[in-house]
């Protein structure tokens, strides 16, 4: 036990910047394969199993023979266009297990894997084609919905940039500029708003995006977009951090609503508790070893155990507070929603993507609206590190990718 408090987990030890990659690697490659799954007709359930599958199988490649413990940080969930949170179904409902996608709706999928508690969790929302479609331009209110929800996110990324850190100039203008005082969340709020404003759209009260650390995705700061009574953020973010940044956006008013579907997305708390009944204590034991502090689902239960009794268990669990469930959440008008995530450090050099959506080709999306807030363009113009634009000005092809929707894109309004 000695040993392991000395143990360097922050973003100075190289080992831990490693780690955070390689799970970064595998929720990006995974996300884009589940991308390429999900089509008109296919059921959920299988769509979420055949993710999870992969995601076992890349964690099966990396730190083999090493002492590291690695797994899920996110199980693979797929929810419909008017889901909010992530929706995972279980294979033993029937009426869940039947659930298929229908053309045309934007689903939004996310997942996740960790290495030694570096957990990367990505989430990227796509329109659902047809087995027999050919990929089109998507127009209309579905436009409006995924280039709102791209610019907020592009947005929201750098107003997560700490004052200054990207300044040049003389000292002084480096010390004048690392004297402004972050944005408050009300402000980044308000922001946002003007890009949902602009495409006709509403954010989704309280989306929040956390502070990540070792072993936990829900740290002590957050940042709370569009607050329900009651609800407010903690902190803004600093050099040496993770964090998971969200960004939701709805086409209907953005409020939310608890859906009459059971919570099937679980996590174990950091609360202590002697379960009373062995199937509880044995569900627990499984929980801990597979899954850690992380996010699961009770199809994993299912499937990891074998029976029905882990149900007991679960109840007991979330009854003694030693499980939290996550309660399925949808659009109270049950209007179509997006949503991104993705998972960032924040260095000395500026932000560094940990795990995130692969970046939107603009050039397939068309919408008659268009960004025009002179303070929120000057905002999308920066970049979002030091060395990326160095980078991008001695190779000129990769400034030519990224004019199809990449870092340098979000300017180009379309």
């Amino acid at each position: 036990m000695s040993d392991e408090k000395e143990i360097d987990y922050s973003l100075a030890n190289p080992d831990t910047l490693t780690k955070y990659r390689v799970a970064a690697g595998i929720s990006e490659k995974v996300l884009a394969a589940v991308s390429k799954l999900c089509v008109a007709g296919e059921k959920v359930v299988t769509i979420c199993q055949k993710g999870d599958k992969l995601i076992e199988e890349e964690l099966a490649k990396v730190y083999r023979g090493k002492q590291s413990l690695k797994g899920f940080s996110h199980p693979t969930t797929v929810s419909p266009a008017s889901y909010v949170t992530p929706y995972t179904p279980l294979a033993t409902d029937a009426a869940e297990a039947n659930i298929e996608l229908q053309a045309g709706e934007p689903v939004k999928i996310q997942l996740g894997a960790q290495i030694d508690g570096f957990g990367s969790i990505v989430c990227d929302t796509v329109i659902v084609q047809s087995k027999d479609q050919a990929d089109d331009v998507v127009t209309g209110r579905t436009a409006d919905l995924i280039l709102a929800t791209y610019y907020a996110n592009e947005l929201l990324l750098r107003l997560m940039i700490p004052p200054g850190l990207l300044s040049s100039g003389s000292d002084e203008d480096k010390a004048k500029a690392t004297a402004v005082k972050a944005p408050t969340q009300t402000k980044i709020t308000s922001l946002l708003d003007k890009v949902a404003k602009t495409y006709e759209c509403n954010l989704v009260e309280s989306t929040t995006s956390w502070l990540f650390e070792r072993n936990e995705i829900e740290g002590k700061k957050k940042i709370v977009i569009a607050p329900a009574e009651g609800t407010k953020g903690e902190g803004t973010p600093e050099v040496g951090e993770v964090w998971g940044v969200e960004i939701g956006m709805s086409l209907g008013s953005g409020k939310v609503k608890t859906l009459d579907q059971r919570a099937t997305l679980l996590r174990r708390t950091t609360n202590t508790y002697i379960l009373k009944s062995q199937n509880a204590r044995k569900t627990l034991s499984t929980v801990q070893n597979k899954f850690g502090h992380f996010p699961f689902s009770l199809r994993q239960l299912e499937e990891e155990g074998g029976d029905t009794k882990y149900k007991v268990g679960v109840i007991e669990g979330v009854r003694q507070g030693v499980l939290r469930q996550y309660e399925l959440v949808g659009d109270k008008d049950s209007s179509p929603v997006a949503r991104l995530l993705t998972t960032l450090a924040i260095t000395k050099n500026g932000i560094s993507k940990l795990g995130a959506p692969p970046a939107l080709d603009l050039s397939k999306f068309q919408s008659d609206k268009k960004i025009t807030d002179e303070e929120i363009l000057k905002i999308l113009e920066q970049p979002l590190s030091k060395n990326k634009s160095k980078s991008k000005a001695k190779k000129k092809k990769p400034a030519k990718k990224a004019d199809k929707g990449g870092d340098e894109a979000e300017s180009d309004d379309e």
